[in-house]
């Protein structure tokens, strides 16, 4: 028997220390966060996509009393840029997200089931997809691709 080890690492950042295009790829997720449709969790989370383009797309979390029928922010902006941009390749994830009644101070990441869909989608185009993660505000957490949030991934390569 052989006991694996898996590690991650991230950057931790200030505010201050992000570029002007993270800043307005940041605003613009929380900007989104403003359209998310969550009546019954008051979770809003907003996601900005900067595609090779230079196009913006957002997206932004719909709830639905049947719970299993809400749908994440992630499938909502890249399934809005696969299809107004078909060939342009996503660079950079911006994912915000703010909580009615509890100050989202930390930054919060996709659920398991948006990491498989970003990884399907940096496997799709063959460059990774960045992310940036980030509360209502404080602390910038940034991934230069999925791979540190989804180790063993599943791809179509087992099919």
């Amino acid at each position: 028997m052989k006991q694996i080890q898996l590690e991650t690492s991230f950057l931790s950042l200030d505010a201050s220390e992000l570029t002007p295009q993270e800043r307005t790829l940041l605003d613009q997720a929380l900007a989104a966060c403003d359209m998310a449709y969550a009546p019954y969790s008051g979770f809003k989370v907003g996601v900005a996509l900067l595609l090779d383009n230079r196009q913006i797309i957002q997206g932004a979390n719909q709830e639905n009393a049947a719970y299993p029928m809400c749908i994440c922010a992630e499938p909502v902006a890249l399934s809005r840029a696969k299809l107004q941009y078909p060939e342009a390749k996503i660079q950079w994830m911006a994912v915000r997200v703010k909580n009615e009644a509890k100050p989202a101070l930390e930054p919060a990441a996709p659920c398991g089931a948006c990491r498989q869909m970003i990884s399907e989608y940096e496997g799709r185009q063959e460059a990774p997809i960045g992310l940036l993660l980030q509360g209502q505000e404080g602390l910038v957490y940034k991934f230069e691709e999925i791979a540190p949030l989804l180790p063993l991934s599943f791809s179509g390569k087992f099919l």
